[in-house]
């Protein structure tokens, strides 16, 4: 089940970038303030992105991308979404032919490696050695399963000090996967409180958690205590014997 729902992970960057001009918190034409840029299981629908707006999304967007393990998903989605339907999803490190310029492992690590800060520094040097890029991502590993609330707060602090002082590039957020902890688990606190935030302060969230929630049906298994495999507990028993 892993493989054929996750093929949908990089939709966000076609959808979430090329629709809308402006950035979360400012004002569109009509004065009114955009929101907060949720990327979740409710944008996992293909057929709703026009080819126009992935066209667009090729010319505008120059993203750095860092992870380790599990973030690589995304990419190998991406690698998955051209087999499926095509070159219109290209993508490459620096755009060539029409492809979306997309610097996977731009920067060594993830949000908890080898601490939680050094990240930061490693994407202020970049910027400045990079002033193409428009979009910086930043996955984390499992870290935040033993993340504290404190731990948390610190990325936090980070990512809108990054943002002060780079007003022009979009920073994205992200959540944790899933580790099995279920609803009660502080994983799930955890990505709560990314969330909150994140939808307070109208920021970009790509919700990595709550994809893995839900199969390309829409149906829900985040209550079925699920792990980063898909594996879950069907019949409520402890066990989890299906995928």
């Amino acid at each position: 089940m892993k493989q054929s729902y996750i093929i949908y992970l990089c939709l966000f960057i076609f959808s979430v970038f090329s629709c809308e001009k402006e950035k979360p918190g400012d004002e569109d034409d009509n004065g009114r303030t955009v929101n907060s840029f949720i990327i979740d299981h409710n944008c996992a629908t293909l057929s709703s992105i026009p080819e126009e707006w992935v066209e667009k999304a090729k010319k505008i967007l120059h993203i750095a991308y860092s992870h380790t393990s599990h973030g690589s998903q995304l990419v190998t989605s991406m690698e998955g979404l051209i087999d499926f339907k095509g070159d219109l999803y290209l993508f490459n490190n620096g755009g060539e032919n029409g492809a979306l310029d997309l610097h996977d492992y731009a920067m060594s690590g993830d949000l908890g490696n080898p601490d939680r800060t050094s990240w930061e520094q490693r994407t202020r040097e970049y910027l400045v050695n990079n002033p193409d890029v428009n979009v910086i991502i930043w996955s984390w590993c499992g870290q935040v399963s033993s993340a504290s609330e404190q731990d948390i707060e610190t990325y936090l602090s980070l990512m809108s000090g990054l943002e002060t002082d780079f007003p022009d590039i979009n920073f994205v957020y992200m959540t944790g996967h899933l580790d099995g902890s279920g609803l009660e688990g502080n994983l799930h606190l955890r990505n709560e409180q990314i969330r909150t935030y994140c939808k307070d302060n109208n920021k970009i969230l790509y919700d990595f958690a709550d994809v893995e929630c839900y199969n390309p049906d829409g149906e829900y298994f985040g209550d079925k205590i699920p792990t980063d495999e898909c594996f879950y507990d069907k019949n409520g028993d402890g066990v989890r014997e299906s995928n």
